[in-house]
């Protein structure tokens, strides 16, 4: 099995046939890694991220059967969805947020996946206020204990989840991690492994703070490992995509 450190070649889809084919191919080994492990396939959502895809090319994999996208950068789901706008599309904001961007999170998004501070969610309540509108969260927690990595820490989760009660627009509906980027599948695994021992011990003190439950966890490289420990979202990119050019870091 490939790890996200050594992730198979991912040749860029042009046309709406070569993005079926990708999607097709993504969706076929979901259904096969939720088979080996006793799954139901239709437990789990495939969520496409588009990050550095330009609108042009969304609009072929749209066509191919996309109906909701992950982006990292709020900017980009900000000009996209405007750009887009003609299409009913599903936003997911998946990367780190700055208080100061809250209002396009919530006017444009429809979830996002990376709270880890009450400072977001008291942003995004307002924000969300202001727009008359709710918006799906879940809970990033580090598992991988890197401190180059967003999330909370293990043991600060229950305090946080405990904290989100207050805050009425904002719709908690499980937990987020990014794995370790290793070779080591074991490795990788524990990360999937404690993420979801999180949710349990959520489920069984304070069920009423966890919402459903779910779990986000696993991308182009590792989704099928993320299956077998009990992922209910992918969030894959370049296997859909293809290989994402590398841009320069922004100052």
């Amino acid at each position: 099995m490939s790890t996200s450190a050594t992730p198979a070649p991912h040749p860029t889809p042009e046309s709406v046939a070569e993005f079926r084919e990708n999607l097709d191919a993504v969706r076929a080994r979901i259904d096969a890694a939720a088979q080996r492990a006793g799954r139901d396939a239709s437990e789990i959502r495939l969520l496409p991220v588009s990050k550095t895809v330009p609108s042009e090319r969304l609009r072929l994999a749209i066509e191919a059967g996309m109906t909701g996208l992950g982006e990292n950068k709020v900017q980009e789901v900000s000009r996209k969805a405007q750009e887009l706008s003609d299409l009913d599309l599903h936003w997911a904001v998946i990367g780190p947020l700055q208080t100061n961007k809250a209002r396009d999170v919530a006017r444009y998004a429809h979830e996002f996946q990376a709270l880890d501070r009450i400072k977001v969610a008291e942003a995004l309540e307002r924000r969300l206020e202001a727009e008359d509108r709710t918006l799906d969260v879940y809970v990033q927690v580090n598992t991988s204990a890197e401190e180059a990595k967003s999330g909370l820490n293990p043991d600060e989760l229950p305090e946080f989840l405990a904290t989100l009660p207050q805050f009425s627009r904002l719709r908690v509906r499980g937990l987020m991690t990014l794995a370790v980027h290793s070779e080591d599948v074991e490795q990788v695994r524990g990360c999937f492994q404690l993420l979801r021992q999180l949710r349990d011990d959520a489920r069984e003190s304070t069920p009423e703070l966890i919402g459903p439950g779910e779990l986000s966890m696993g991308m182009s490289g590792d989704f099928e490992l993320a299956i077998a420990e009990g992922t209910n979202v992918v969030r894959v990119g370049q296997a859909i995509f293809g290989a994402r050019p590398v841009l320069p870091k922004q100052k």
